[in-house]
């Protein structure tokens, strides 16, 4: 299991089933925050939709599949990565983000996806690691760029947020990319 210290008291950790209550209050203070770009705003809305998420990613990361982690500063959950996808026998996987406000700028994000990346390349053998974020969401592509993807293209009308489609941009590192953490070393 993927756990990670990143940085000044921050650390990649498991999100699990039990920390429900947690979690939900967590989306309840950032919902508003996530609202335009990440479904998980409109599906964890209360505790008893929170497990359900949670459970559905421990089913999943059982069968060496999807999984899910938080983001922790000082042992507060601010932030969260995922492996949306995680797809060993194409060798495929789709990772996401969130963070709060109040815990941006610190280069966490970016930290815990180079962790997330070099485990799903270097321990996992993946080929491909899929980055999507609403066009327009500026932050979360500028983060794709720090991370040395490449944009392969627009994906209209993508998936719902609240009910409305949004267009997707598709950014991607392949197995033998140049990863930028790694060559700073």
């Amino acid at each position: 299991m993927l756990s990670r210290f990143l940085r000044d008291g921050a650390e990649l950790v498991p999100l699990e089933p039990w920390q429900a209550e947690e979690f939900a209050d967590h989306i309840e203070g950032i919902r508003e925050h996530l609202a335009p770009w990440v479904g998980l705003a409109w599906v964890v809305i209360d505790v008893d939709s929170a497990r359900e998420y949670l459970q559905r990613y421990a089913d999943s990361q059982a069968v060496d599949g999807a999984r899910i982690y938080g983001i922790r500063q000082d042992g507060q959950l601010v932030g969260g990565a995922v492996f949306r996808v995680f797809d060993v026998r194409s060798g495929n996987c789709e990772l996401g983000v969130w963070l709060a406000p109040s815990a941006q700028g610190r280069g966490l994000v970016t930290l815990a996806a180079q962790h997330m990346i070099d485990w799903a390349f270097d321990v996992r053998g993946m080929a491909r690691v899929e980055w999507r974020t609403a066009v327009g969401n500026d932050a979360s592509a500028a983060v794709a760029k720090r991370l040395g993807m490449t944009l392969e293209g627009v994906l209209r009308k993508e998936y719902p947020i609240n009910e409305e489609r949004q267009d997707g941009e598709l950014w991607t590192l392949v197995s033998g990319d140049r990863r930028p953490w790694l060559s700073a070393a």
